[in-house]
Formats: C-alpha cells, sequence, structure tokens
C-alpha cells in the first residue's frame, strides 16, 4: 500500500515543509534548534524554540486572529511550537504560520513573562 502511494516521495515532501518552518522560525527568533537539521532527527514533526512568553496568551491569538491551532508547549525552560505536515498541508500554511509568529512572537511585548 505505501508502495502504490509512492510513501518515499510523500515523506520527503513533508518533510521539505517541516524543514522550511523550522528554518525560518529559526530565523525569525534568532533561538538555536533543539536538534540537526537531519530527517535523522525529525522528519514530519519538528520543535522549534520560541522566546518566552505566556503560551495561552500566544494559542489563543493563533487561533482568534490567524486560526492556526499549534501546539505550543513550556519544556525544560523553554517554550517550543510543535508543528507536523500531513497531505492537507501546502508551503502557504508554512507562510501564514511564519507571518502569524512574526507578528505575536516579535512584535508583542504582552506575551513576554514579566
Amino acid at each position: 500500500m505505501m508502495r502504490a502511494h509512492d510513501w518515499d516521495r510523500v515523506c520527503a515532501e513533508y518533510h521539505e515543509l517541516t524543514r522550511e518552518l523550522r528554518q525560518r522560525v529559526t530565523e525569525l527568533t534568532r533561538l538555536p534548534p533543539p536538534c540537526p537539521d537531519s530527517p535523522e532527527w525529525y522528519t514530519q514533526m519538528v520543535a522549534v524554540p520560541l522566546p518566552g512568553c505566556d503560551i495561552d496568551t500566544l494559542k489563543n491569538r493563533l487561533y482568534d486572529e490567524y486560526r492556526i491551532e499549534l501546539p505550543l508547549v513550556a519544556w525544560n525552560g523553554k517554550t517550543l511550537v510543535r508543528a507536523s505536515f500531513q497531505a492537507h498541508n501546502t508551503r502557504e500554511d508554512v507562510d501564514c504560520i511564519v507571518s502569524a509568529l512574526l507578528h505575536l512572537v516579535t512584535h508583542q511585548s504582552e506575551y513576554r513573562p514579566m
């Protein structure tokens, strides 16, 4: 079944979307990624650090203003966004996520912890 749907090509395509999001968010935040840029470390799902922020407020604003629902977690003293790309996702989804994060994370001081 996987061979009939060219699963290797599909995985490579969605890994590339995941990699693009990781790279663009890393460039945006200037925070180092938690692992090397290699399919051996991540494929279609990746966690990328964000500047420390109020996670609940950011989650709500992402959804309310952009209709983007992404897991945000506090882990080991860091804030991470976790993104996963599947067959229904497109490069435009990457663009929307990066655009929203650019606006909400880098330009909004209310997300910074006191």
